[in-house]
């Protein structure tokens, strides 16, 4: 048997194996979702207390605005995403809350209307929760969704 037959019946062996049980090869898929989605997540919450509120800001070292924060916290991960909320919330898929994961955005419509002007950006933590940038004085902090006119997105899964 040759090396060549070898790596042939090793990847037919595998493509057999993914075809029986789809499971599997999203399960690498959802590996590195969740890696990312984690990731974003638990850097975010480094820039709280830390880095102050500034009106177009996008760095840490002069301080972020909410899509600021949002666009820099992804680009670290390779994600490139635009740079206003309401452009970010047309980029990116809508997810349902039940569905949303930490790492995903939360958007703030302007009234319940799902499609309305998005005036406001976070990290979503979970649990209702998100890290935000508030605004002059409170910098980047941990919050409580405060709205019922929020939907959730997702470039990730």
């Amino acid at each position: 048997m040759t090396i060549r037959h070898k790596v042939g019946t090793i990847a037919g062996s595998m493509a057999v194996l993914l075809a029986a049980f789809p499971a599997m090869a999203n399960s690498a898929a959802n590996a590195k979702t969740l890696s990312f989605n984690q990731a974003s997540s638990a850097y975010v919450e480094t820039f709280i207390g830390r880095v102050p509120y500034r009106y177009g800001g996008s760095s840490p070292g002069s301080g972020f605005d909410c899509s600021g924060l949002t666009q820099y916290v992804y680009r670290q991960y390779g994600k490139s995403i635009p740079r206003t909320a309401d452009a970010q919330f047309r980029y990116f898929r809508r997810e349902s809350r039940s569905r949303a994961w930490s790492g995903d955005l939360v958007f703030f419509h302007d009234d319940s209307n799902p499609n309305s002007y998005v005036y406001h950006v976070a990290v979503y933590e979970g649990g209702g929760n998100m890290v935000s940038a508030v605004g002059t004085g409170a910098g980047i902090r941990w919050q409580t969704i405060w709205s019922s006119d929020v939907t959730f997105g997702t470039i990730t899964h």
